[in-house]
């Protein structure tokens, strides 16, 4: 068993192959954490906890032991209002208004199953041995259950929890605050990790040491964003790549949240995650239950680049549903850059004609192609076809396509409703607004209501009804506003904190019906780029779309940056045309596809335009994923140069079983008077001999220590590929 209970000590032990995380019920009946680092088995960790009277750290309710504070003991689910005044992971007022949580310890079980949450995106077991702890909390006094499941998952280094929340009383009780996870530490000696940026710029690496205060990370804006990612790493203070101590943590949450790091006056670090209290507050009744997101733990003594493959694995095998054949996705191309609005039915069959002579697999038509939209002020919400555009109908179109050996994909924006459109005249009230306030516009466009079931059943209807209209392959499914004017028509006023998240579940539930619904085709998500990728996306989507900036030499920020959680293969990538239509840079066809091929691979161009030098490379880049896009997929992802550092970028994928890798590297910026680059490459077999392109032949040992020699690049924005393989 992973899981372990000993009685004695009432210590729970859960141990994965290189971890273990131990807590107890301590003497006062709060439970306490222990530890959670390098695997320790057959050891009583009780002694860890430690006692000590220290001023204006008062005695928790019912105690007078000066030297007992929950203010100075680690917790594993801290409450706000008896005498802990760091951050805290749950606060409910009563009915009398009162804000404060006793939480002690009413009992545990040891499951053979995961436990579902209802309504939520979360990890699930495959073959590997099925253990869920849930201890059970207590608050007496407002009769408050509260349940935290850890789900352990043994070869990933991982561990799942979330919490379940159950009013016992007869009274309600207001949630104010319900995170998913605490975890508290005994020092303060880390470095912070986050990943924050902007449209177009998505998922920049930051690394920060943690100071005594509070650092919070978090979104307001409905949507995880594409200003902070509901992720971080904590790393030792000389954490690299390779060595070190790390410790990961994601939400799998697609809405507005929140993470709090605080190091205490008796420098101990505490962090807590979950859905951000801002504009949220919970109506709980008697009997009712409520359900916090998934937080994701992994733990690793060999640096951030084993955390990373130890979540790309995680979420890979026990996260993304998807058919098997989705495993290895067709290469697309994409209407949106060639065309944006510009488009009919002839132009769109001129394209794919060419597309299809290089290759390309799959036609996705992009925005444009519904109601009365040629440009973006218009026609959100109206399903149908603009025959103006489109002018034998979408299934023709779909069938003329597939006559040149392609599949289809097509574009949609569901959550969103144009003001200047006809479902936003027949149903107003059906946007997410404020009443008696003039809505705030974003994009031309407002946030539809997903918290309402007509809403709901509309959209799942409408976009249901597109798919079985013609065979459709792939869906791009975007969203390009965030919210504002939190309100919903149909909750009361005291329900009116419940709108963001009650909206956000309205969103799972649609896309888990309509994926359910078309399980052969691939969805892939989108928010103006990057702005909704998160691990509760990937639940539903297998990809996406990590940005609407394609520059190769801004992708190696982003992809760099969004490896550290998220694998290769969620990561929508696509070759566009130059200049680049986000900063103008002009970079050689080459480099844009070696950067695109580790990823969802696709274009995003009209290949009309193409030189036939540049469809020659494109019928080379679509060969090399078909070769190695199972490797690419599949394999363990190594980051070797910082592009924020090193003024080039460098990364290998390596077969599970070492037999095979492909190597990238891209020089940014060319320098004078400076010697070839040589990039030591992680992963290999020692004693064994891999063959480089077919050239020459070094031993892992060497290239792992030593290193592999590369030609000088010369000019700026080069790149070069290598593949090894093991003879």
């Amino acid at each position: 068993m992973n899981i372990k209970f000993n009685e004695k000590t009432n210590t729970f032990y859960l141990h994965t192959k290189n971890s273990t995380y131990a807590m107890m019920v301590e003497k006062h009946g709060y439970l306490s954490h222990l530890y959670y680092g390098k695997k320790i088995v057959n050891q009583d960790l009780s002694y860890l906890l430690r006692y000590k009277e220290i001023s204006f750290s008062p005695n928790p309710p019912g105690s007078i032991d000066r030297e007992f504070s929950i203010n100075l003991i680690p917790l594993e689910y801290p409450a706000f209002g008896c005498g802990d005044f760091r951050v805290f992971s749950i606060s409910i007022f009563d009915e009398n208004g009162y804000e404060g949580l006793n939480l002690k310890y009413k009992g545990h079980k040891i499951l053979n199953e995961k436990p579902e949450l209802k309504g939520l995106p979360s990890t699930f077991y495959n073959d590997e041995a099925k253990e869920t702890l849930e201890i059970s909390l207590y608050d007496e006094t407002i009769n408050v259950l509260v349940n935290l499941y850890y789900s352990v998952f043994y070869e990933k280094d991982a561990i799942a929890r979330h919490v379940v929340i159950t009013n016992m009383g007869q009274n309600i009780i207001k949630i104010n605050k319900a995170h998913s996870m605490c975890l508290d530490f005994n020092h303060d000696e880390f470095d912070l990790m986050t990943f924050s940026g902007k449209h177009g710029k998505e998922r920049m690496l930051n690394r920060n040491s943690i100071n005594r205060g509070i650092f919070t990370l978090d979104s307001k804006r409905g949507a995880s964003s594409h200003q902070f990612n509901p992720s971080i790493i904590l790393a030792s203070k000389d954490a690299n790549e390779n060595m070190g101590e790390s410790y990961g943590i994601a939400l799998v949450y697609s809405g507005s949240f929140s993470f709090d790091v605080e190091v205490s006056e008796a420098n101990t670090t505490r962090v807590t995650a979950g859905i951000n209290p801002c504009q949220f507050l919970w109506n709980l009744k008697q009997g009712e239950a409520f359900t916090t997101p998934e937080a994701l733990f992994s733990y690793s003594n060999d640096g951030v680049g084993q955390i990373s493959r130890n979540f790309h694995d995680l979420l890979r095998d026990n996260l993304i549903k998807r058919p098997l054949e989705y495993k290895l996705p067709p290469v697309l191309i994409n209407s949106w850059e060639g065309c944006y609005f510009d488009f009919d039915s002839d132009k769109l069959i001129k394209i794919a004609e060419e597309a299809s002579a290089l290759n390309i697999e799959l036609f996705v038509m992009d925005d444009g192609w519904f109601g009365k939209r040629n440009n973006d002020k218009t026609s959100l919400g109206d399903w149908y076809v603009n025959k103006g555009k489109i002018t034998s109908g979408l299934y023709d179109l779909v069938e003329k396509i597939k006559s040149l050996g392609m599949k289809f994909g097509i574009w949609v924006e569901p959550e969103m409703v144009s003001p200047e459109s006809e479902l936003y005249k027949l149903h107003p009230d059906w946007a997410i607004h404020m009443k008696n306030r003039e809505p705030s516009i974003s994009r031309n466009q407002l946030v539809l209501d997903f918290s309402r079931d007509d809403v709901k059943e509309y959209i799942t209807e409408e976009i249901s009804n597109i798919l079985n209209s013609a065979d459709i392959s792939y869906v791009k499914w975007d969203m390009n506003r965030h919210i504002t004017d939190v309100g919903s028509s149909l909750l009361d006023k005291n329900s009116q904190g419940e709108v963001l998240h009650r909206h956000i579940l309205g969103v799972y539930e649609v896309m888990d019906k309509i994926t359910s619904r078309f399980k052969n085709v691939l969805f892939e998500g989108c928010s103006g780029g990057g702005g909704r990728f998160d691990a509760g996306m990937l639940y539903y989507m297998p990809q996406i779309w990590a940005s609407d900036n394609m520059d190769p030499i801004d992708r190696l920020y982003i992809q760099y940056g969004t490896s550290f959680i998220y694998p290769p293969c969620s990561m929508g990538t696509h070759v566009a045309t130059v200049p680049n239509h986000s900063n103008g840079r002009i970079t050689d066809f080459k480099t844009r596809g070696d950067v695109s091929l580790f990823g969802a691979f696709g274009y995003e161009l009209d290949v009309r335009k193409l030189s036939y030098d540049e469809k020659t490379l494109v019928k080379e880049q679509i060969d090399l994923f078909h070769n190695h896009r199972k490797l690419i997929f599949n394999g363990d992802y190594y980051r070797i140069l910082n592009p924020f550092r090193d003024n080039a970028s460098a990364w290998a994928v390596v077969s599970k079983d070492k037999h095979e890798a492909i190597l990238c590297f891209v020089q940014i910026l060319s320098e004078v008077s400076t010697l070839p680059k040589i990039i030591k490459i992680p992963g290999l077999i020692d004693d064994e001999i891999y063959e480089i392109n077919k050239e020459y032949r070094i031993s892992g040992a060497s290239l792992k220590n030593a290193g592999l020699n590369l030609e000088l690049c010369f000019g700026d924005f080069k790149s070069q590929m290598f593949y090894l393989k093991k003879i």
